[in-house]
């Protein structure tokens, strides 16, 4: 009897293993690269660790690859299935003419995430204090430079002439040239902003977020063949997505913080917070993923304004909703 009772449990633990085996085996591998680390991203995180995506059976294998040239070529020649990145890209590339061009299906972020930041407070600040001085600003082309100038040109401000605008100095190094150099203001993302301001070396001062309005600022997006041939995981994809934003929505920063702050193990908590609470209190964080067309227009004036809209940017063309709207109507 013992030796059948020894029998019988090993042979469940084995049926157990193979089973969890089979279940694992079963989940569908996605290649996603993501633009760059950002906490701004934290819905996508949240899905990750929450298991979101293995509920509906995907396995995210996530890269950073640094920039949108890098993600973009990375997504074009096959090395990521999904990207998220800027929208503003799959207009640059559709404006090439290839044969299999990038198409958004997915929003994350529905605002710009930079902040102005000055080295010195600014108790009565106002945007026409930027006149004559130096302002940091991010590299020319990228969304976060075009928001920046966006919002200069819309509280009367020349970008070009009224100020000194350096825009030579690559993304990562921006925080240190700031530091190290002569400018007064800075365009910055959390949690960056929120560390200089427990530091000392600078204040956050104004939202660009806030003062360009609602815009497709960095969606998932996947060539154009790959969204014909594997329908059924871009709607799993778009679910667990939605399902992170409700998540994301519905709970605090603090928890937000706890829940992800295993990709930022060098923030503090307390700073990843404070970041992660400015977000949601400007509404940073899109509450679905349906990337509408008003914010696509938006998006293209922010573009036109900067002088880097291409002649076409076709909404419903470059933009797919039903994958959106599909999960949304569940």
């Amino acid at each position: 009897m013992k030796y059948f009772f020894t029998f019988t449990t090993s042979l469940v633990i084995v049926i157990m293993l193979t089973a969890c085996q089979a279940n694992y085996q079963k989940l569908t591998k996605i290649n996603l690269a993501e633009v760059t680390r950002s906490l701004f991203y934290a819905p996508q995180y949240v899905a990750i660790e929450k298991g979101f995506f293995k509920d509906e059976g995907l396995d995210i294998q996530l890269q950073t690859t640094w920039g949108g040239d890098k993600t973009m070529t990375t997504l074009l020649s096959d090395g990521a299935d999904i990207a998220l990145i800027g929208s503003e890209t799959s207009i640059y590339v559709y404006a090439q003419n290839p044969k299999d061009y990038a198409i958004n299906f997915a929003q994350l972020t529905q605002t710009d995430g930079t902040f102005l930041v000055a080295k010195n407070p600014k108790p009565n600040f106002s945007w026409e204090h930027l006149k004559g001085e130096s302002f940091l600003g991010q590299r020319k082309g990228g969304m976060p430079q075009m928001v920046g100038e966006f919002v200069l040109k819309k509280h009367q401000i020349d970008p070009h002439n009224d100020l000194t605008l350096l825009q030579n100095v690559d993304f990562g190094n921006i925080p240190s040239a700031f530091v190290s150099g002569d400018s007064e203001y800075v365009q910055l993302f959390e949690p960056t902003a929120s560390v200089f301001e427990r530091e000392g070396k600078g204040h956050v001062i104004a939202s660009f977020g806030e003062e360009s309005g609602k815009v497709p600022y960095t969606v998932f997006m996947a060539k154009q063949s790959y969204l014909k041939e594997n329908k059924d995981i871009i709607k799993q994809f778009t679910r667990a997505i939605y399902r992170a934003q409700k998540w994301v929505e519905s709970h605090g920063a603090s928890e937000i913080a706890n829940v992800i702050h295993s990709y930022f193990e060098d923030v503090d908590l307390e700073i990843l917070t404070t970041s992660i609470e400015r977000y949601k209190n400007q509404q940073s964080f899109a509450t679905n993923p349906l990337l509408t067309e008003d914010t696509w227009e938006n998006l293209k004036a922010i573009m036109d304004a900067a002088g880097e809209l291409p002649n076409e940017a076709p909404y419903e063309i470059l933009v797919n909703t039903d994958f959106a709207k599909e999960v949304m109507n569940e």
